[in-house]
């Protein structure tokens, strides 16, 4: 969990928002052109560069439970096949066949040692190694030491599992991730245990989803029968990490910690911690388990994108639901879970949705961003900044 004195920080900080009817400040309205969102070539030039060559977030360690688990994955525009090997190493590579480029591995996740293509059955282990070519006498001879699946740089750092699609590629996640990996580490993500998933696609740019994420000004209204009933809207607490960030939510619970002693307070009892990781990851850290947001566009479609959304439970909560009453505890979560994804999907991606169809009518031809949405100015001057774009100044007047 985050070091107590950044928990005391972060709560009264709210507290403070709270009495004075403030919230974080970014100085200014920041205009953002609509052809951020509807540009056929900006769309091209984010998929080549943010999902075709930087380090991708495919999920958590528990998405890998045990060795000789794996999972395949399509969202980068590229077959790939993640696995735990036998020594218990993440491994990612191309779920291409090295003999006809057929895709080796169909299932979504499952539990193998070895893989074996369905056209010829040339068959791979775990760690990528080509392990049998049928009939070689007949086929010729293959030299198996150069002709293993393409391995993919991958690595497994703060419970998380980071894969660039680009053999050639690089992770460096120390400094991807900066000040905020510690963080990260603290929250022992490697405890958790995957509890299902998710997908919606939606007729939008990807960055209006993300950018869905990038407020609460719009909690009371949007979400007024919903999350506005444990949530103070308009109230944030907000860092920067680098490319990366995290915004502290105020939860309507902080009044119970009004009468506590700082020293017992504990920061999820009066806030949900919401982490961008670049380029289009929300990591949310609730009391009961993470929610891993991944949005993604449909290759360089400007107009079409996708949400995949991950449930993932504390594993003490399984190792003690024998009992019927532990198991409906259980079940009682995993409901609200998947409510609160159902929120995300019927009320924000729509109202999201909406937006990019007002951006294509050219009513206008710039967004605003307020003052007390500082994420939003942070999402794109970082996405600008990344492609070489200069940054947008904030109007302070």
């Amino acid at each position: 969990m985050m070091k107590k004195t950044e928990q005391q920080r972060v709560i009264q900080g709210l507290l403070d928002h709270l009495d004075a009817s403030t919230n974080v400040d970014a100085g200014g309205q920041l205009r953002i052109p609509v052809s951020t969102y509807l540009c056929p070539e900006r769309a091209q030039q984010e998929w080549d560069l943010f999902f075709q060559d930087y380090p991708s977030i495919l999920g958590l360690a528990a998405d890998l439970p045990e060795a000789g688990t794996f999972f395949t994955n399509t969202d980068l525009g590229k077959p790939i096949l993640c696995t735990r090997d036998n020594e218990g190493r993440f491994q990612a590579f191309l779920n291409v066949c090295r003999h006809r480029g057929v895709v080796v591995e169909a299932a979504a996740r499952g539990k193998k040692q070895t893989f074996s293509c369905p056209f010829h059955a040339w068959t791979y282990s775990n760690q990528g190694e080509l392990v049998a070519v049928p009939r070689e006498d007949h086929f010729g001879p293959v030299d198996k030491s150069c002709r293993g699946l393409v391995r993919l740089p991958a690595e497994e750092k703060h419970g998380l599992l980071f894969v660039n699609p680009n053999p050639n590629g690089s992770l460096d996640l120390d400094a991807r991730l900066g000040e905020l990996g510690p963080e990260l580490e603290s929250w022992n993500l490697g405890r958790f245990v995957g509890s299902g998933a998710v997908t919606y696609p939606h007729a939008m740019n990807w960055k209006l989803a993300n950018d869905t994420f990038g407020e609460t000004y719009h909690f009371n209204v949007l979400h007024k029968n919903t999350l506005a009933h444990e949530f103070y809207g308009n109230v944030q607490m907000y860092d920067t990490f680098e490319r990366n960030h995290r915004m502290m939510l105020c939860l309507k619970n902080i009044e119970t910690l009004r009468h506590q002693s700082k020293a017992e307070w504990r920061v999820l009892e009066g806030s949900l911690p919401v982490y961008f990781l670049f380029p289009n990851v929300q990591l949310i850290i609730g009391r009961e388990g993470p929610t891993l947001v991944r949005v993604y566009p449909e290759e360089a479609n400007p107009h079409a994108s996708y949400s995949k959304i991950s449930f993932y439970l504390d594993s003490e909560l399984l190792t003690h639901a024998e009992s019927e009453a532990t198991r409906q505890v259980l079940l009682d979560i995993q409901g609200r879970m998947r409510g609160f994804g159902e929120i995300i999907q019927q009320e924000d991606y729509v109202a999201a949705a909406s937006s990019h169809v007002g951006m294509r009518s050219g009513a206008q031809e710039y967004l605003i961003f307020g003052r007390n949405e500082p994420a939003l100015h942070h999402y794109h001057n970082t996405y600008r900044s990344a492609l070489g774009l200069p940054p947008l100044t904030v109007n302070s007047h």
